[in-house]
């Protein structure tokens, strides 16, 4: 047994922290999500900043015991302003060998490590892919620099459990809460509101008060172990935030987006019908809009996608307001009839959740790479808006965005979120209705005696047609995907038409830039490095500046909502800086982007590794590029946290057994 172990009997402490990074790992089974939610909504109710990462298998149910099976939970909770969940992490609670094998090089050194000693059998260390015969609890070398606590979380558990009368298999169900409590303890948490969610979901909604007592037994069986059992000699304390005062709840990125579609069908008085297929990881807005029929909303669950997306077309021709959702592989399939919004020039909002591709690739990872598929991954010229949120929060913003530019200009508009704010959570200041702008749909102009609806005749200087919908008297108009005449919408072939048309497509898109607004550093205006990222890349990015500014480096950054049409004082934003970077969770879309419209020689950080980028990494290449680092590479990337010249490039060259390296 490792030797951290004999730590016990000493004189306890409270150390007082700023901000740490706690990681739930175990089988998907064990109830890893479940603890890490209620460990954040614990810390968001006590005042802190909180930032999530969920990470599970894309399998339902994964080989149990295995590292392909590992479901892990970070928050980074802290009592100061904080953008990402962590890097490092400080506490790892891993419930089996495979957790503690997949996460363990996560763990900062000096870090604590709490393992449950019950799981660690002979099965369960074959399982996890461990040496035969070797242990890693028996291995000083294996877990040195860590703090190692080996507690006996099941074996403890059932025996806190063994007179309830339930069986086995549900006891160890139980697990996880006991964890729970050990952590809870660890930081000072209180157990209230866990024990109120406990009580509402088994007993309130299941209907079993007997499965509601055995987990809050174990929850205080837990919680209760770290007190009595003088197993650790210090517990650590992080004050609420200094916060802006006002009214604050937890949100999760995906929930976030529902809640702004909702609040987009209100601010525009139109009916919100969400059509859907279900798909990782954009399938809770589905579920989270389905939970809304109070609010007048409607949900239809398509049989697939290209079903989905013509259905939300559908909505939209008949006057409510068409959203349909999905993630990488699935807006390929929706492209055609994204085509025919464009052509009917109907509003059509798209919410597509990236995730690692291509084809299903990594359906439970985040990644960047829809960007042009986005922009251009349609035949003809069929330009869209698109607009991508910054974190979980800033969801909810972006789906009134891209609803009001939808239904203001008669467009469809796509919303680029990702699987990394798709999942995390935040606190988010509730905002107040009064403050929210309305949706202005532009009325139908009312025709004259004898006067033929014209329904693709031009309302304004946005060039947006008017929006009439059948049952309306006099406004009875077909349309299709053919070409249509610029005025009458009939079907027309006319050559200078169609030329006139394909231009009125791309100029709609390009006169949103006249009202949105432009983009501003967060630094200095001018300076020796612009760091420039879109989507959930934000809070790395941010926090990488905020660092790098405070070392005195000249650094700025600057975020992009809008994505096209692009701010249109972009172009000057970058040549005001001598170089600049751009971080992508791609291969660098964005890059490509602005080195061919703003002809500026900016280089890129680009992983691929279905994770988010941590803030050192950012902090390394801001250091390598002032340094001229880079040299002539357009790009350089992390490889194991490490961002150095030489380390992007891989060895693609095949041995005789085809195996690449």
């Amino acid at each position: 047994m490792a030797e951290q172990l004999n730590n016990v009997n000493g004189k306890r402490k409270i150390l007082a922290r700023q901000s740490a990074v706690v990681r739930f790992a175990g089988d998907s089974g064990d109830g890893m999500q479940l603890a890490g939610t209620q460990f954040t909504d614990t810390s968001a109710m006590v005042g802190n900043d909180i930032a999530t990462l969920p990470d599970y298998p894309a399998e339902i149910r994964a080989p149990a015991g295995t590292v392909a099976g590992v479901s892990g939970f970070q928050i980074n909770f802290a009592s100061e302003d904080i953008h990402t969940p962590g890097d490092k992490v400080d506490l790892l609670i891993a419930m089996n060998p495979a957790a503690l094998k997949a996460h363990l090089s996560e763990v900062k050194r000096e870090g604590i490590v709490i393992v449950n000693e019950s799981e660690f059998t002979k099965t369960n260390l074959k399982k996890a892919g461990y040496p035969e015969g070797s242990n890693p609890l028996d291995d000083d070398d294996f877990l040195e620099g860590f703090q190692v606590f080996a507690v006996p979380i099941t074996r403890l558990n059932e025996e806190s459990l063994a007179n309830s009368g339930m069986g086995a298999k549900d006891i160890g169900r139980c697990k996880n809460m006991f964890a729970l409590g050990v952590i809870y303890w660890l930081y000072d948490r209180p157990l209230d509101n866990t024990i109120k969610y406990i009580t509402s979901y088994f007993t309130d909604k299941k209907g079993k008060p007997e499965v509601t007592e055995a987990n809050i037994k174990s929850l205080k069986a837990g919680y209760y172990f770290g007190e009595t059992a003088e197993f650790f000699t210090e517990r650590y304390q992080i004050n609420r935030a200094d916060i802006t005062p006002g009214r604050y709840r937890k949100v999760v990125g995906n929930e976030a987006t529902a809640m702004g579609l909702v609040t987009a069908s209100k601010l525009s008085k139109r009916d919100l019908v969400y059509c859907s297929y279900p798909i990782t990881p954009a399938s809770t807005v589905l579920h989270a809009l389905a939970g809304m029929r109070h609010y007048g909303v409607k949900t239809f669950q398509a049989e697939d996608e290209i079903a989905a997306v013509c259905a939300a077309i559908g909505v939209s021709y008949a006057g409510g307001m068409g959203v349909t959702g999905t993630s990488g592989p699935g807006l390929a399939l929706k492209s055609e009839a994204i085509g025919l919004a464009v052509m009917t020039e109907l509003p059509l909002v798209i919410v597509n959740v990236q995730r690692g591709g291509p084809s299903t690739g990594l359906p439970t990872k985040t990644e960047q790479s829809d960007l042009l598929q986005a922009l251009w991954g349609r035949n003809g010229d069929c330009p869209v808006a698109i607009v991508a949120p910054k974190s979980p929060a800033d969801c909810f913003d972006a789906a009134i965005e891209a609803s009001r530019i939808a239904m203001e200009h008669m467009i469809p508009v796509i919303i680029l979120t990702d699987g990394y704010i798709a999942n995390g959570s935040e606190p988010w200041p509730v905002p107040k209705a009064d403050d929210l702008d309305p949706i202005t749909i532009k009325t139908v102009p009312p025709l004259e005696e004898d006067q033929q609806f014209e329904p693709y005749k031009r309302l304004d200087e946005s060039l947006a047609r008017p929006w009439a919908s059948p049952g309306m008297p006099g406004f009875e108009h077909r349309i299709g995907g053919l070409e249509k005449d610029f005025v009458t919408g009939n079907v027309s072939y006319d050559p200078e038409n169609h030329q006139k048309m394909t231009r009125v497509r791309q100029e709609k898109i390009n006169r949103i830039a006249d009202v949105i607004p432009p983009i501003e550093p967060h630094g200095d205006n001018a300076g020796d490095l612009l760091v420039l990222g879109w989507g959930g890349t934000f809070g790395s990015i941010h926090t990488a500046v905020e660092r790098a500014r405070a070392k005195g480096l000249s650094v700025s950054s600057a975020h992009l909502r809008h994505l096209n049409p692009m701010p249109q004082n972009l172009g000057d934003v970058l040549k005001r800086f001598k170089r600049v970077l751009i971080p992508e969770l791609n291969t660098g879309q964005l890059r490509l982007l602005v080195r061919s419209k703003y002809l500026v020689d900016a280089r890129g950080l680009n992983k691929i590794q279905g994770k988010p980028f941590l803030v050192e990494e950012i902090e390394q290449a801001i250091d390598l590029m002032l340094a001229d680092g880079f040299g002539n590479q357009e790009f350089i990337m992390p490889r194991e946290h490490q961002v150095t010249p030489n380390q992007w490039d891989y060895d693609f060259q095949t041995d005789q057994e085809g195996a690449n390296a």
